[in-house]
């Protein structure tokens, strides 16, 4: 059953044409994915499927009665609301039912309880709240009562990604769903989607994620539609050998017109008045040969400056705010030509980290030093504050009019512009007329212009496409420098980095010899001891308590109040458990205090192992 029919689209922009009579067809529990260069238009599809803006030509058809839902780039909320109220934005009534519950337990007003409660059991709701709340938690939004207003952008796409999920259209539409997840919050994305009964268009390029996830391929190359039904591996066979195939047809029609370009030199007479097919023929051959494959790629060929023995060393640095120590007493010292990637949940400090080296923040202790020949160059997460206003070849005068390649070799800033595929009628078109990732690409350009031997990349893979990612590889492990990065982007860091940063949190950082695969593996094999260690556990204790649970399916409403009282208790008693291990972490605690502080803890780790028996208890009576 088709799903969605996009019929002969197009759309340009005054003279700059995105694509023409383009068409596809979705069909239902499809996950298919749209694959193009950054300007393509990518955005715009999804944007004119999502009836956000309007196509030049043709139409969009659903299937009746389906409902749609767009996780945008850039999410829309309203400030003033809670994450509560945004979650349960909806108008579905179970949704709802959830909300009130949640609001009548905040209460705490026994009439509102017992009301809500009555609603969840007629609409069957309780499995609804779980899943809703496993959501959340897995991509680590906890505070349901804090304001829109203060959270972070980052925070904002994974509150939009949560309502997307929880709502669960029939069809769903993602623009860079994996932008601002952590590598464990892509990994339960990617299974979530991939069991979960939907219809998907995704724009991303996270390409584990398309081989994980998609079992369609849509590309849009050089204005027209191309559909693959297959995974991104699939994809990149069958793409190459189209490319292959369109220059072998290409050289062919080149050898037919050689002969039919003779015969079309002689006289009129010669050629004689039947003869009208084979001159039309002859146009028709002539179009093919001279039509030229648009497979220009980001060149970069920047030669960095030479490096010394000594890099940069790291003594003791530590850094925290308020309560929250992100670095404790960190110590390396960089070799020549090291690929360092970093690896860590949000705000563990990863990118105070980059700033630190990168001598734009000061660490709490230790200190800094850099070999005398260190060239760094950062490219920030943030990105470069360029103003809208400003023409694109502008933006590269003012660091540079001449860039230097190396070994004597420069460019002149047009030229090095149309090296990074900006062509001379963008040259003096506002910034503001870029996509996202034709931004973020010339951003790459001023950073590159320095000739660094030390690069420090924060997210260098957000919003650009995968084209321009493959080269960027390509450059990054031929780079004769350091190289420090941070991404969520797996398949990138993979190739690119031989070694690892592991923030683990509590200001913690372990190095790990190997890329992010490799210490994937090993993690989720140590993880996989520890579930077995702790199954043989609790067989042990079973064997040793008794517990008389009824023989029911249903909760007491004073039950439902326990558990959520006790789920309430749990959150407190971690919290006050976690800052207690930060206390005990620290260096200068007195010896008085830290005697006081692991008594706490250890009375603190047997309440909790009581209340989660006791919540195990609730929770198996429930399911």
């Amino acid at each position: 059953m088709a799903y969605l029919l996009v019929e002969n689209i197009s759309k340009s922009f005054n003279e700059r044409v995105l694509f023409e009579n383009i068409s596809f067809v979705i069909n239902k529990h499809e996950k298919t994915a749209l694959i193009a260069k950054n300007g393509a238009g990518k955005t715009t599809i999804l944007n004119i499927i999502s009836k956000l803006e309007s196509a030049d030509t043709g139409r969009i058809i659903f299937e009746k009665g389906i409902t749609v839902g767009y996780l945008k780039q850039e999410p829309d909320f309203d400030n003033n609301k809670t994450v509560m109220e945004q979650v349960f934005s909806s108008s579905d009534k179970i949704i709802n039912a959830v909300r009130k519950y949640e609001d009548a337990m905040n209460s705490g007003k026994q009439k509102l309880i017992q009301e809500s409660i009555e609603e969840m059991d007629i609409l069957n709701a309780w499995d609804y709240e779980s899943k809703i709340k496993k959501i959340l938690h897995k991509l680590k939004i906890f505070n349901l009562n804090q304001l829109v207003s203060e959270l972070s952008g980052g925070q904002k796409k994974r509150l939009a990604l949560a309502n997307a999920l929880i709502n669960k259209p029939d069809f769903l539409i993602l623009d860079e769903p994996s932008n601002h997840l952590d590598f464990e919050m892509i990994e339960w994305l990617e299974g979530y989607l991939t069991k979960v009964e939907i219809t998907i268009l995704v724009v991303t390029h996270d390409r584990y994620f398309l081989d994980s996830v998609c079992s369609n391929i849509i590309e849009l190359d050089d204005k027209k539609m191309f559909v693959y039904k297959g995974n991104y591996t699939y994809f990149l066979k069958k793409k190459a050998e189209r490319t292959e195939k369109n220059y072998m047809d290409i050289e062919k029609a080149k050898n037919i017109l050689k002969k039919e370009s003779e015969w079309m030199s002689r006289q009129p007479k010669a050629r004689g008045t039947k003869a009208k097919y084979r001159v039309e023929n002859f146009y028709k051959i002539k179009d093919k040969a001279d039509r030229k494959i648009n497979n220009d790629k980001v060149g970069i060929n920047i030669k960095s400056k030479r490096l010394g023995k000594k890099i940069i060393d790291i003594y003791g640095i530590g850094k925290k705010y308020d309560n929250k120590v992100l670095i404790s007493d960190f110590s390396y010292k960089f070799t020549r030509l090291e690929k360092i990637g970093i690896v860590g949940n949000n705000g563990v400090g990863k990118s105070t980290f980059l700033n630190i080296l990168a001598n734009e923040l000061q660490s709490d202790t230790g200190y800094l030093e850099y070999g005398e020949t260190v060239v760094l160059a950062y490219y920030k997460q943030s990105g470069q504050e360029i103003e809208n206003n400003m023409r694109v070849i502008d933006v590269i005068k003012d660091v540079a009019d001449v860039i230097s390649l190396g070994e004597g070799r420069t460019l002149s800033a047009a030229r090095y512009l149309e090296h990074f595929l900006f062509p001379r009628d963008m040259h003096y078109s506002t910034v503001a007329k870029l996509s996202g990732g034709e931004k973020r690409r010339l951003y790459l350009m001023t950073v590159l212009m320095k000739n660094p031997n030390f690069l420090i990349l924060d997210e260098p893979t957000n919003d650009l496409d995968i084209m321009t990612l493959n080269v960027i590889e390509e450059y990054l492990q031929n780079f004769n420098g350091n190289l420090l990065i941070v991404s969520h982007d797996r398949y990138f860091t993979d190739n690119v980095v031989d070694t690892l940063f592991i923030f683990e949190g509590n200001g913690k950082i372990r190095h790990f010899p190997g890329n992010y695969s490799v210490y994937n593996a090993a993690e989720k094999e140590k993880k996989l001891n520890k579930e077995i260690e702790n199954s043989k556990k609790n067989v042990k204790n079973k064997k040793k308590i008794k517990v008389n649970i009824k023989k029911s399916n249903k909760l007491t409403y004073k039950e439902r109040l326990e558990l959520k009282s006790i789920e309430k208790e749990l959150e407190e008693l971690n919290i006050e458990k976690t800052v207690i291990e930060e206390i005990l972490n620290s260096s200068n605690i007195e010896s008085k205090k830290f005697a006081k502080k692991s008594k706490r803890y250890i009375e603190l780790t047997e309440i909790i192992d009581e209340k989660e028996y006791r919540w195990l208890e609730l929770d198996e009576k429930e399911n």
